[in-house]
C-alpha cells in the first residue's frame, strides 16, 4: 500500500514539474492600459472588451487627461503599474526623451506595414501612431467676401478682427507656429522659430482671440464675433453647428497630429503589450473605431486598408493626412516649447 501511495505522489510531483517547466499557468493575463478619458462606454465596447475576449485577459484602465497621466508616469517610472500608454504626439516624444518607454521592435507589430506613410514616418524607435487629426480652416465665405484657399490668405488685410486661432497650449498650437514659419518660407529648425513669430506679429491685427476650447469658437461664430477660425478636425461638428453656411477645408501644407501607443519601461507583460499595439492598428479595430454610427468614436484611422464612410468628416481628414499632411518635428520643437510659449503670449496676447 505504501509503495502505491509513494508512486501516486511521485507521479503527481512529476506532472507538477512538467507543468511548471512548460510555462503553463491558470493565472489570468493582465494588462494595464493608460488612455484618454473620452467616450468611455463606446471605447469599452469597441476596443477594450473585444481585446479581453480575443486574448483571454483582463484589462485595467487608467483613464485621464494626457498631462495627468504622463506626470504620474514621470513621478513613478520604475514602480508604475501601467503597461502601455496612449498619448498625444508631443507628450509621447517628451516621455521617450525622458526614458519612460521601451524601444519598439516593429517586427513584432505585423499591422504596422499597413500604416499610411505619414504615420510610418513617426516609427523611429518608439510607439506607433494609431489615430490622427489635422488642422484646417472653417469660415463664412459670404461674410468674408472672398474664398480662402491657402494659409497665406489668413494674413490678408480684409480679415482684420475676423479670425480665431488655437492657443499655444492647444494640440495644434506648435503646428500653427510651423505654419507661420512656412508662410515666411523658412524651416523652424533653421532659425528656431524667429521667422514664425515675425509672421505671427503680422497676423495679430486679424486675430480676435486665441482660444483653448472648441466651444469658445462656436460661441464666437454664433455671435458674429469672428468669421474665420483655425481648428482641428475634431472641433468641426461643434463649430459647424454654430452658424449656417460655414465652409471647412484643409489647406495644402497642413499639419497632422497623431496619438501614439508606447510600452512602458516597467511593463509586466511585454508580449501582451505588443499584441495590444498590433490589435489597435488592425483593419478590424480601426474600422470599428472610425465609425460614426451607433455613437461610434469617429477616430481617424492610420491603417490604409480601412474603408472610411464616404461624405464624413472622418473621411475628409483621413484623405488630408493620407495625401501627405506634415507633422511637427517634436525632437526639434520640444526643447523650444517654453521659449515659444512666452513669445506666443508676448506676440498675440499682450
Amino acid at each position: 500500500m505504501k509503495k502505491i501511495v509513494k508512486g501516486i505522489l511521485a507521479s503527481c510531483m512529476a506532472m507538477s514539474l512538467v507543468a511548471c517547466s512548460s510555462g503553463e499557468s491558470n493565472e489570468e493575463r493582465k494588462l494595464v492600459v493608460s488612455s484618454f478619458n473620452l467616450a468611455e462606454d463606446t471605447t469599452a465596447r469597441d476596443v477594450f472588451e473585444p481585446f479581453e475576449e480575443k486574448f483571454n485577459c483582463k484589462i485595467t484602465k487608467e483613464l485621464d487627461v494626457v498631462s495627468t497621466r504622463l506626470q504620474k508616469l514621470q513621478q513613478n517610472k520604475d514602480n508604475s503599474e501601467v503597461d502601455v500608454i496612449e498619448l498625444s504626439q508631443v507628450t509621447a516624444t517628451q516621455g521617450a526623451r525622458e526614458g519612460l518607454f521601451q524601444e519598439i521592435d516593429y517586427s513584432k507589430i505585423p499591422n504596422i506595414e499597413n500604416q499610411i506613410d505619414s504615420a510610418k514616418a513617426l516609427n523611429t524607435g518608439f510607439g506607433p501612431a494609431y489615430t490622427g487629426n489635422a488642422l484646417g480652416i472653417i469660415y463664412d465665405k459670404e461674410a468674408v467676401g472672398f474664398e480662402i484657399k491657402t494659409w497665406e490668405d489668413l494674413w490678408k488685410a480684409e480679415l482684420k478682427n475676423k479670425i480665431a486661432i488655437p492657443t499655444f497650449s492647444n494640440t495644434f498650437g506648435p503646428a500653427f507656429v510651423n505654419i507661420a514659419s512656412d508662410v515666411k518660407g523658412v524651416n523652424v529648425a533653421d532659425d528656431n522659430g524667429k521667422a514664425a513669430f515675425e509672421a505671427l506679429a503680422e497676423l495679430k491685427p486679424n486675430v480676435v482671440k486665441t482660444y483653448s476650447k472648441s466651444a469658445d469658437v462656436a460661441n464666437m461664430m454664433s455671435s458674429g464675433e469672428i468669421d474665420v477660425a483655425v481648428i482641428g478636425d475634431y472641433a468641426y461638428n461643434t463649430v459647424n453647428k454654430s452658424r449656417e453656411g460655414l465652409e471647412f477645408f484643409f489647406p495644402e501644407g497642413t499639419y497632422a497630429s497623431f496619438n501614439t501607443i508606447n510600452i512602458t519601461i516597467n511593463c509586466k507583460d511585454v508580449e501582451l503589450a505588443y499584441e495590444w499595439i498590433n490589435y489597435r492598428l488592425s483593419e478590424e479595430v480601426e474600422t470599428r473605431t472610425c465609425s460614426l454610427e451607433d455613437n461610434g468614436l469617429g477616430e481617424v484611422p492610420v491603417n490604409k486598408n480601412v474603408k472610411v464612410a464616404a461624405g464624413t468628416n472622418v473621411e475628409t481628414t483621413f484623405k488630408a493626412i493620407e495625401a501627405g499632411a506634415k507633422s511637427v518635428d517634436y525632437d526639434v520643437v520640444l526643447p523650444l516649447m517654453d521659449e515659444w510659449s512666452t513669445k506666443w503670449n508676448q506676440t498675440l496676447n499682450d
